[in-house]
């Protein structure tokens, strides 16, 4: 197995451990859906100043490669991963660019597998409780429970969190800046947002200073919650 990861410019020990921490700490994760690299950066950047330091390239943005290799060079206090991987090349592209946590939309045991073995932490998709277990005991570091609304929200990780309370669960897919930190008082150790941290309206028009207050505010209340 490969060993932890250490960052020469930050001096952070990268393992799933440590990323799991952070996980629990930040609470939220911003996930970049890109049309172009450029934008890519001053998406990352915005989050990056409101104090989010786990961000999700997902890997149908632009050029994502050459996304999180810039990422992890401006940013390096933060975690850069990628997200909606699909394939074993995916994943091991998604590596070699220096990606530090993975996302995936499905359970699929060979990319859980070749995380494992190169001790990246892994979050797959999964849904019924089958496979949030199957997930689970295959190896993943969480599991991203997607697409969550559809099931009934936050009520859906409460009834899933007294079974399966071992499990760290992500749900991701209909969470909003409003019911985020339902989802965290049902037992969720953290939330995935895309959209809802970044406005059309906001990104067309260059509203940086407003998107980063937008998320800065969402992460002082899902860390302010007593019972998240």
């Amino acid at each position: 197995m490969t060993p932890p990861i250490v960052s020469p410019s930050a001096s952070i020990i990268h393992s799933p451990d440590s990323w799991l921490s952070a996980v629990r700490s930040q609470r939220v994760i911003a996930v970049i859906r890109s049309p172009n690299l450029e934008l890519g950066v001053q998406m990352a950047q915005s989050m990056a100043a409101a104090g989010l330091r786990l961000i999700e390239i997902t890997w149908d943005s632009d050029r994502p490669v050459e996304l999180i290799t810039t990422l992890r060079a401006i940013l390096p206090h933060c975690w850069i991963g990628a997200g909606t991987l699909l394939t074993l090349t995916d994943l091991q592209t998604a590596i070699a660019a220096g990606a530090q946590f993975l996302f995936s939309p499905h359970l699929n045991l060979a990319l859980v597998e070749a995380a494992v073995s190169q001790y990246v932490p892994i979050v797959p998709g999964a849904l019924t409780p089958s496979e949030i277990v199957a997930a689970w005991q295959s190896g993943a570091t969480c599991v991203k429970v997607f697409p969550v609304q559809s099931m009934g929200g936050a009520d859906y990780i409460r009834h899933l969190r007294s079974p399966l309370g071992q499990i760290p669960l992500i749900p991701t897919g209909g969470v909003t800046l409003a019911n985020a930190p339902e989802f965290l008082q049902a037992g969720a150790i953290a939330v995935g947002l895309s959209s809802q941290l970044f406005p059309r309206e906001a990104i067309v028009t260059g509203k940086w200073a407003e998107i980063t207050s937008r998320a800065a505010g969402l992460l002082q209340s899902l860390q302010a919650d007593p019972l998240a």
